[in-house]
């Protein structure tokens, strides 16, 4: 039987009223899709409002400036028809996917943890056992997803994102609505990190996550592991 993934990905191009652009960043969703696609797996996206949804337009160069992964997914009809037409997250019903994945970029700050069918599709993916995945500032998706006792699902597990200190070499720290690391350490979550700009995610269980735009790759593997595809994670 072929595995399924959800990946869930942010609707919003703005970062806030700072008139800056944003949006999913391009290597966090194009590595890990490949990824998946190549061991087999089926892949569905998502995002709140469904419909088309942007890239952050630092995160892709002009067609054939572009790393092997993002030019492939740029020149990939089947991918392309994927993005345009994502479906609404109001709309997704988790029990039919293996794991539940949510790439990053900026974009998902306002959005992912007011959306309503995020939180959702959280809960009962970690409900059912799902594999939850997500990398750099992907789970901002997770911070709003409770457990039956209230708490948080980060609460006792160990996590990662883009770091405050990445945050803040970004600039970006008094622009952003809230900061990740610290949201999920006053969450109960067991932060776990490396130094600035490095590869590093971690597992505990059915959650795993990753630090930066590098790290999506660990990131992917380690959910081939945890679906039993692959049965380690490659050194980097």
């Amino acid at each position: 039987m072929s595995h399924r993934i959800l990946m869930i990905v942010t609707s919003n191009s703005t970062m806030g009223n700072s008139g800056k652009t944003t949006g999913i960043w391009a290597e966090e969703l194009v590595t890990p899709y490949y990824i998946f696609l190549d061991a087999g797996i089926e892949v569905e996206i998502a995002s709140p409002k469904g419909g088309s949804v942007a890239f952050d337009p630092s995160s892709i160069k002009p067609i054939g400036q572009n790393e092997a992964n993002i030019e492939r997914f740029l020149a990939d009809p089947f991918a392309q028809q994927k993005i345009i037409k994502t479906i609404t997250t109001a709309a997704v019903d988790t029990s039919i996917f293996d794991a539940v994945f949510f790439p990053g970029g900026h974009g998902t700050m306002w959005d992912l943890p007011n959306d309503s069918g995020v939180t959702r599709a959280v809960e009962a993916a970690f409900a059912a056992n799902k594999i939850i995945a997500a990398v750099c500032h992907g789970p901002a998706g997770l911070v709003t997803a409770k457990r039956p006792d209230g708490k948080s699902i980060l609460s006792g597990k160990k996590v990662n994102c883009f770091t405050d200190d990445e945050e803040a070499a970004a600039n970006l720290t008094d622009i952003v609505p809230f900061k990740l690391e610290t949201l999920i350490r006053e969450l109960g979550g067991k932060f776990e990190k490396a130094p600035n700009w490095q590869e590093f995610a971690i597992r505990d269980g059915q959650l795993i996550t990753g630090q930066n735009p590098n790290s999506s790759v660990l990131v992917a593997q380690h959910v081939l592991v945890a679906l039993n595809i692959a049965k380690s994670v490659k050194a980097a």
